[in-house]
Order: C-alpha cells, then sequence, then structure tokens
C-alpha cells in the first residue's frame, strides 16, 4: 500500500481517481505550513503539491519514506529539488496542463492593459460615464517582446500573432518553433518592443532582471505584463518607471511576495493586478490532477 499525502486541493475527479486505485491510501491534507509539514510527511510515499504547500529540505529530511514529489502545475519553486535530489527522491510537475489556461490569462492582461478595462470597469461601478478618459490602443501592428520562449511563452506569441502582432522573444536556448518569432539579443528586445511579457522562473540569474537599467532601453510607453513568477521584475524599479511614465500600463499576476504586500504598486492607477490567477481555470486544473494521478500511477502500478 503507497500512502499518498495530498497537500492542496487538486481537481475533484482526480483525487476521485487516486483514491479509486486499491493501492494507494490517499489523505488530503491542506493549509500546512513548514512545521505542520514536517510532523505529517514520516510514512508517506508521495506528496502532491500545487503552489501553496512548500516541500522544503526541512521537509524532505523530516520523510522517512517519501519515494516522488509531484507538483500540479509548471514550476517548481516551491520544491527544493535539490534536497529532493540528494535524498533520492524522484521530483515531477504537470508542465504542459496550464499552459493554455496560463496563455489565455495572460492575453486576457494584456488586452485589458492596453484598453483600460480595469479603470474603466472601476469608473462605471462609480456610476460614471467616463467615456472619453481611457482611449486605448490596438495590439495590431505592435511588436510583442516575449521574455522566456517555452511553452507558455510561444502559446503568447501565437496569440499575438492572431492578433496581427509581430513576435520577438528571448531566451538563453534557441527557439524552436515553426512560429513566425523572431529570436534576438534581451537588449534588442527591450528597444524594439511596445508591450513585453515574461515567462521565466525565478532563479539567480533571472531574479530582477528586469530592473532599472533595463526600463532605461525601453520605449516610453511601454506596457508590462508578468504572468510567471514575481521577483523577475523588480517591484520597485518597475514603480518607478510607472510613475516616470516610462512604462504606460503594467498587468501583475504574481509579486515578489505572496500574498501581495506592495500596495504603492498595486495602487498605482496604471495597474492591473490579478492574484496570482494565472493557471486558476477549471479546464486547466483538470488536466493537472489527471497528469499527476497518471504520474503516480505510472510509478507504483
Amino acid at each position: 500500500m503507497k500512502k499518498i499525502l495530498v497537500c492542496d486541493a487538486l481537481d475533484s475527479d482526480a483525487f476521485a481517481e487516486l483514491e479509486a486505485v486499491q493501492d494507494f491510501e490517499v489523505t488530503l491534507k491542506t493549509g500546512m505550513d513548514e512545521n505542520a509539514l514536517i510532523d505529517t510527511i514520516p510514512g508517506f510515499h508521495a506528496a502532491v503539491v500545487r503552489s501553496a504547500s512548500k516541500i522544503t529540505k526541512n521537509v524532505i529530511d523530516a520523510s522517512d519514506e517519501l519515494e516522488i514529489i509531484v507538483r500540479a502545475g509548471i514550476g517548481l519553486d516551491n520544491v527544493d529539488v535539490a534536497a529532493a535530489k540528494d535524498k533520492g527522491v524522484q521530483v515531477n510537475n504537470t508542465p504542459s496542463a496550464t499552459t493554455i489556461t496560463v496563455a489565455e490569462h495572460t492575453f486576457g492582461l494584456m488586452l485589458a492593459a492596453v484598453r483600460n478595462h480595469g479603470p474603466a470597469n472601476l469608473s462605471m461601478k462609480a456610476h460614471k460615464w467616463e467615456k472619453k478618459k481611457f482611449k486605448g490602443s490596438e495590439l495590431f501592428g505592435k511588436t510583442l517582446g516575449i521574455i522566456g520562449s517555452g511553452r507558455i511563452g510561444l502559446a503568447v506569441a501565437e496569440r499575438g500573432l492572431a492578433f496581427g502582432m509581430n513576435a520577438v522573444a528571448f531566451d538563453i536556448v534557441d527557439i524552436n518553433t515553426d512560429l513566425d518569432v523572431r529570436q534576438v539579443p534581451l537588449d534588442e528586445l527591450l528597444e524594439v518592443a511596445d508591450i513585453i511579457s515574461l515567462h521565466l522562473p525565478v532563479t539567480a540569474s533571472t531574479r530582477h532582471m528586469i530592473s532599472n537599467a533595463q526600463f532605461d532601453k525601453m520605449k516610453d510607453g511601454i506596457v508590462i505584463v508578468n504572468a510567471s513568477r514575481g521577483g523577475v521584475v523588480h517591484e520597485d524599479a518597475l514603480l518607478k518607471a510607472l510613475e516616470s511614465g516610462k512604462v504606460r500600463a503594467a498587468a501583475i499576476d504574481v509579486y515578489e511576495e505572496e500574498p501581495a504586500t506592495n500596495f504603492a504598486l498595486i495602487d498605482h492607477p496604471n495597474v492591473l493586478a490579478t492574484p496570482h490567477i494565472g493557471a486558476a481555470a477549471g479546464e486547466g486544473q483538470k488536466r493537472a490532477g489527471m497528469e499527476v494521478a497518471k504520474i503516480l500511477k505510472d510509478k507504483y502500478l
């Protein structure tokens, strides 16, 4: 019997699929901090997380039977992969399950930013009719700069091309795609893009990779969209660029600290903010949950 600890809520059908396996004993226990996880993890062979639970080195060290950690999502920033490897614990995620979900959210943020949907909505809810105040711009003909051209970055580029945009991309690896996306150095992307969308994990090399020096190289009136990870964009530098007018608008789904506390940035009138909901669509969560179930069944059955 394999004991599986589900630390964050999974899609109900995926959870039922795990429970239906006779050789699995599935326990759902959510909302645990590190200390609670340390107390709970002994005896479990598998741990399943989404984004809330953190499988730290201390949690991994406290485990005695742990064989696999599965993240129902794209990144692995809430799992200490090095510590797991040192202890011989397998780590998997579901990188393709929410690609469409996050790409659509990103593109929705982009449209909302250039057409002022957020402030226009608030104005209407305040019973105002400020039609002339919210003049926006089209996406058509604009240059979309994609920083990070993995699955999601290219899915966003594909949607941009469908809107008649030009697409350029920067990544540390060569792009392998049939899309009409030109790979350029980062400095060139910063100079030519009208809208920049970020699709990167937070690592030592990507933390604050967009800061004061990078904003200085951008066009005046640039639009920034970040639905990847908080910390890739330096929040204080972004606020400074918003206040100077260098950045016309920013649409943000992720923050350096979550739950977000940088209200000077969030409250800026040209910021559209959402609470890290890029992957929060039912279809994507179902795909992620089902992929978790498949990973565990493939390992143990």
